[in-house]
């Protein structure tokens, strides 16, 4: 059967729409995960010098801020899913740009802990409307066949977003401090992804009506009460809070271990060191979701998962001569187990209430996060700010990711 021009236009609009679902995660990724990291060392020394913060507790302090991000992204995306079976997906990511332009534009005046926190909650709040969730949500209504490599493709955003703006944080931290630095790249926001969104973001194709005006036929996947209910969807999300322990732990703190006196590396290599784990893990993101078109995609996530594990071995005797071999092979690891996470949501419970059971997901993802954090950053503080212990934890979670994997590899076949 001959395509029609309807389908001829669907089929070219959707890589648009994969253009600013990947630009929405490079910006809102990359300015609240990502790509934050370099501003860490002196938002840290500042709120020490002024008084904002114990120096006892400026660890806990910055670890505190990344977890509210991660924790308030999982309460949003939950709410978001929600409100997708309410609302417009454009007007959810649309309220999302506006929270973390104001966040980010708040950040940068702070001159508090509390209003440093007040901002990261808008910031990680804004992920939940325009972050990973969402937009997943939006790719996965445009693409049935190919749609792991459209989310493989669209999920380095957060990656890129991380390396670009960590290469423009440094040299613009360097010269102009981080307040003028963060005020600067807010503006990506407002005159980058605000515009896209307005002018260009369609919820779904123009001929495929909304979800809920589908009948309730059960054939497109199941309901949020029904995956709950099931054995897959626990182990689903528990093996998500394991994998992303170690990611986030990775993300937010190796850049501050590595400058410790024990490991020797100073702030400019720590900063490109950060920037070449968020670009190789793109190759990761895009392999893994190539892979995961051409053969079946949870036996893909278990070897990626396998590759997170092996490569944090090293982390048991780290050296400034050695970070590189835990960064790279971890990079391509966490790159394609994070993507697969996505992917195998979808071809597990179907697209029928998909943004709630992303949102759920991804709420449970991020508190495996911010116990991370929380425990990297507890065990640093009291070791005096030695990181060497604490991403002990790192390698023995990564263990645990991997093996939950094969309990989901084990207990069922995604409808593919």
């Amino acid at each position: 059967m001959e395509n029609t021009p309807a389908d001829s236009t669907r089929n070219s609009y959707r890589w648009v729409i994969v253009c600013v679902a990947t630009t929405a995660l490079i910006i809102s990724n990359g300015l609240t995960i990502g790509g934050f990291p370099p501003f860490y060392k002196s938002i840290r020394e500042e709120f020490v010098v002024i008084g904002a913060i114990e120096q006892a507790h400026a660890e806990t302090f910055i670890a505190n801020g990344a977890n509210i991000v991660f924790l308030m992204s999982g309460v949003f995306s939950l709410l978001g899913g929600w409100l997708l079976t309410r609302i417009r997906l454009k007007g959810l990511m649309l309220t999302g740009c506006v929270m973390l332009g104001v966040g980010l534009v708040l950040h940068s005046q702070a001159t508090t802990a509390e209003l440093v926190y007040l901002a990261r909650f808008l910031m990680g709040a804004s992920l939940g409307f325009v972050g990973v969730a969402p937009n997943v949500v939006l790719v996965s209504n445009w693409f049935s066949l190919g749609r792991g490599t459209a989310l493989g493709i669209v999920l380095t955003g957060t990656s890129l977003g991380g390396s670009v703006v960590s290469l423009l944080a440094g040299p613009m931290i360097a010269n102009y401090g981080w307040r003028t630095a963060m005020f600067a790249l807010s503006m990506l926001v407002w005159i980058v992804l605000l515009p896209a969104i307005i002018f260009l973001v369609k919820d779904r194709p123009e001929q495929e009506p909304a979800a809920a005006a589908v009948p309730d036929t059960g054939s497109d996947g199941m309901t949020f009460v029904q995956a709950v209910r099931t054995p897959v969807f626990w182990a689903f999300a528990a093996c998500a809070a394991l994998v992303f322990y170690p990611i986030f732990v990775t993300l937010q703190q190796f850049i501050l271990y590595v400058q410790t006196p024990k490991i020797g590396i100073s702030a400019e290599s720590a900063a490109f060191g950060q920037s070449a784990l968020l670009a190789i893990s793109v190759g990761g993101k895009f392999l893994a979701g190539f892979l995961s078109d051409k053969f079946r995609a949870v036996t893909v996530m278990v070897f990626f998962a396998f590759l997170m594990f092996l490569s944090s071995l090293v982390l048991l005797d780290l050296t400034a001569r050695n970070a590189l071999l835990f960064l790279l092979p971890f990079a391509l690891g966490y790159g394609g187990t994070w993507v697969l996470l996505q992917r195998l949501s979808a071809d597990f419970f179907g697209k029928r209430e998909i943004g709630k059971i992303l949102g759920a997901i991804t709420l449970i993802e991020v508190a495996g996060a911010a116990i991370g954090g929380r425990i990297t950053g507890y065990l640093a503080d009291q070791a005096g700010g030695d990181y060497t212990s604490a991403f002990y934890g790192v390698t023995v979670v990564a263990a645990l990711a991997f093996i939950s994997t094969l309990v989901i590899l084990r207990m069922q076949k995604p409808a593919r």
